[in-house]
């Protein structure tokens, strides 16, 4: 056998790399108790399991082992094997090695399993993005209400009974004109529950005739409730760092254009589709028809649009990625970074694509993602008609709060 080394490990110590000792290829671990290589790995586990005595066909036993001429003697890389150290006893079984392999796939799919909903098969920056959504969602968003108390309730004007004093709310001023009313709202009359601290429940029905005054005592009501949930989702905005990246007047004028949006889409998560109610804490709004009944309710466009969203049952994730899909819209009034808007606008709706993909079962959830773009879509048509119905509103009996008034301002643009 040459005297002439066929291995080189004094780089192997100090974080070099690191080489078979059989061979001197490059080796990637320790197998049977020395370093090699893969394919002396195999020859090693092979030749011991087929058990056959080898013999040298050229210099009796002296041939030269190299990656190059590893293959042209067994018997010589055998022999080289077992002088590198490398023991037959530390060889295991095909069952062994099978429930080794077993072993390994249960603890990834465990890993996976394990993995916070929303974030298997998801990049990092698309799970940091969820992440960040959500933390925002969870610092601005108060589902259970318990902070909305400073707010006016309706005047109960037919009841025999005296309205609690924490029920007082000073009387508004008398509108004018009520045929726009009619017009806009459609006789849709909203009844309200609250449930008191001490268990009682005061409940407001709005008064039996359609001359389209039902809604004027719930006007400042509704106003302390828009102004409530237009705050958070401001502070929403806030808190989102790409949103925080973008100049002042492009803040204004995307807030301006999908406040109301993102309002109807966090009141889509408080509405219970089988009673037909938004359970808002301890607030309870339903919208009542006595006359033209359900499917006259579903002739409006805000409630076939409540229930067309909640039949989809989406997560909290993909609402909020749906909040941003649309609070994030290059086209609004008055957007000069159009561009960039745009960019995190797709980044957040390939995103939602990819959350959808990953923990949604397929093929039956492979439209969902189609059904919540048409969604959006229709959101902005709402978002218009609602905005012009409530401004025409205003005008005839103002009851928007400073903050309503300054949205609905228009943009330049």
């Amino acid at each position: 056998m040459s005297e002439k080394p066929t291995t080189n490990f004094a780089n192997e110590e100090d974080g070099g790399p690191q080489i078979c000792r059989v061979c001197g290829d490059k080796a990637n671990g320790y197998h049977f108790n020395v370093m090699t290589c893969e394919g002396c790995k195999g020859f090693f586990r092979r030749a011991m399991k087929r058990n056959v005595r080898l013999r040298c066909p050229f210099r009796k036993g002296t041939c030269e082992i190299t990656r190059k001429t590893r293959r042209q003697c067994q018997a010589c890389r055998l022999r080289k094997c077992l002088e590198s150290g490398m023991k037959k006893e530390m060889i295991m079984s095909d069952t062994a090695v099978e429930q080794r392999r077993a072993l390994i796939k249960r603890k990834k799919r465990e890993r996976i399993a394990a993995q916070p909903l929303g974030e298997q098969g998801l990049t990092e920056e698309q799970r940091s993005l969820i992440r960040e959504l959500m933390d925002a969602q969870k610092k601005t968003f108060d589902s259970t209400f318990s902070h909305f108390k400073d707010f006016r309730l309706p005047e109960v004007f037919s009841s025999g009974h005296e309205i609690p004093e924490f029920l007082q709310t000073p009387p508004g001023e008398d509108p004018v004109n009520w045929s726009q009313f009619k017009e806009d709202l459609c006789t849709m009359k909203i009844s309200l529950q609250l449930r008191g601290e001490d268990g009682s429940v005061w409940n407001y029905k709005p008064p039996a005739n359609s001359d389209g005054k039902e809604i004027i005592p719930l006007l400042p009501h509704l106003a302390d409730m828009s102004t409530y949930m237009f705050k958070g989702i401001i502070n929403f905005a806030k808190v989102i760092s790409y949103f925080r990246d973008l100049p002042i007047e492009d803040q204004i004028s995307l807030l301006k254009g999908a406040t109301i949006e993102l309002c109807i889409l966090r009141f889509n998560m408080m509405f219970n589709a089988e009673t037909g109610t938004w359970e808002c804490g301890r607030l309870a709004y339903c919208l009542e028809d006595v006359e033209g009944g359900f499917q006259k309710l579903l002739l409006d466009p805000m409630m076939k649009f409540h229930y067309m969203l909640k039949k989809l049952q989406l997560h909290k994730e993909e609402y909020v990625l749906m909040q941003a899909i649309s609070l994030f819209s290059p086209d609004r009034p008055g957007v000069v970074q159009r561009g960039v808007v745009e960019q995190l606008q797709e980044r957040f709706a390939i995103t939602l694509k990819a959350y959808i993909e990953c923990i949604r079962p397929q093929p039956a959830h492979r439209f969902l993602f189609l059904k919540i773009m048409a969604v959006l879509t229709e959101l902005r048509s709402i978002n218009a008609q609602h905005t012009q119905r409530l401004l025409r509103i205003q005008d005839t009996h103002p009851f928007a709060t400073p903050l309503m008034r300054e949205l609905f301002s228009p943009t330049d643009g």
